[in-house]
């Protein structure tokens, strides 16, 4: 439909650009007001709800300068790459994300189904309310491991998402690397951690499965967010994930042993996934790579917004050091130190690690 976008009319909204994005897919009428509503979309997009008569869908545009302190740009055409992957995990899980409408590979834009907080709550707003159920984090770790699986060896998938320069960008230079410089007597650990990362490929990566881009709806988890998406190393998914669950153990402390069963609950169901290589290779790699994201989470470019106190960013340091310096075999290694070196609530957080 060849419409102009001054045909349209629209509520307070980001430009004509994206109004006419909507005419041209035909996802709306020219006339019909559109009401645009800015969500939260993390650090990396734009992300919008648009309402139209009788119905709702969501706009996501990326941004070429990340909405974080630092300096962090990233290649606009991640976005693609997002596409590409919700596609794939729609194909093999269907109500794994939302329903896709349209792409505008040029303009780094697309349009998405919207599903509605009352029945599709963001497992990290759950989270940091106590909600904490450990079936939950089990599901989340049965999809994960099944979307690695049903990707796992495929030369096809491997040629199209080939982005190793997105995913430096958007998750190696500015969680492993930045966290190196900030740490000179870990950097040798971190740069090897980095190297490895960047080259295995194994399987299909969404790598940014935090608890912020889960929703957890009627048919169970939801993933949003696949900016980072990458033929790489799986054991980043599970890694990035368990690390999570960790952080917010120290500030839901009243909700912490089931954090911590979520935690290992998460690991073990993807571990029985895997069917690709030996379970024990990518248990490894996972629990080498989940002490240096801890630490990135302090000190990288991207540190969580919830650890406010120093007590906390301390623990942290002390506590993935530790784990850097003698690595663990298995995620329920990683899971049983931190657990140990957790001070009791009544106790300063800042407690060393043993």
């Amino acid at each position: 439909m060849n419409a102009s976008p001054a045909q349209m009319s629209a509520a307070p909204g980001p430009g004509t650009g994206l109004t006419d994005f909507l005419i041209t897919q035909c996802l709306a009428e020219p006339g019909e007001t559109a009401r645009w509503t800015p969500l939260a979309g993390g650090v990396s997009s734009d992300l919008w709800r648009v309402d139209l008569p009788g119905r709702s869908l969501c706009v996501k545009r990326a941004l070429a300068k990340l909405k974080v302190s630092a300096d962090w740009q990233a290649p606009v055409s991640r976005n693609a790459y997002e596409w590409a992957w919700m596609r794939f995990a729609s194909r093999h899980r269907p109500d794994s994300v939302p329903g896709l409408l349209a792409h505008d590979p040029g303009a780094g834009l697309f349009a998405m189904e919207y599903l509605p907080p009352e029945r599709y709550p963001v497992w990290k707003a759950q989270l940091l309310a106590g909600e904490v159920r450990v079936t939950t984090a089990a599901a989340v770790g049965a999809l994960l491991g099944a979307l690695h699986a049903a990707s796992a060896g495929d030369a096809a998938l491997a040629e199209e998402f080939a982005t190793d320069d997105n995913f430096h960008a958007l998750r190696i230079e500015p969680y492993l690397l930045a966290t190196a410089a900030a740490h000179p007597s870990l950097a040798d650990t971190l740069r090897g951690l980095a190297d490895r990362t960047a080259a295995t490929h194994t399987a299909l990566v969404h790598g940014d499965v935090s608890p912020k881009n889960i929703l957890f709806g009627p048919s169970g988890p939801v993933l949003l967010d696949a900016e980072c998406a990458w033929y790489g190393d799986p054991a980043f998914d599970v890694a990035f994930c368990v690390n999570h669950l960790l952080l917010k153990s120290l500030v839901v402390p009243g909700r912490r042993g089931e954090l911590l069963c979520s935690a290992r609950a998460l690991a073990e169901a993807y571990a029985r996934c895997v069917d690709w290589e030996p379970r024990s290779a990518v248990e490894k790699r996972a629990a080498t790579l989940l002490p240096a994201l801890l630490l990135a989470r302090v000190d990288g470019k991207s540190p969580v917004e919830y650890l406010t106190d120093d007590r906390h960013r301390q623990f942290v340091r002390t506590a993935a050091t530790a784990l850097l310096r003698t690595p663990a075999a298995t995620m329920a290694d990683v899971v049983d130190a931190w657990e140990t070196a957790l001070p009791a609530p009544a106790e300063p957080v800042g407690t060393p690690f043993d």
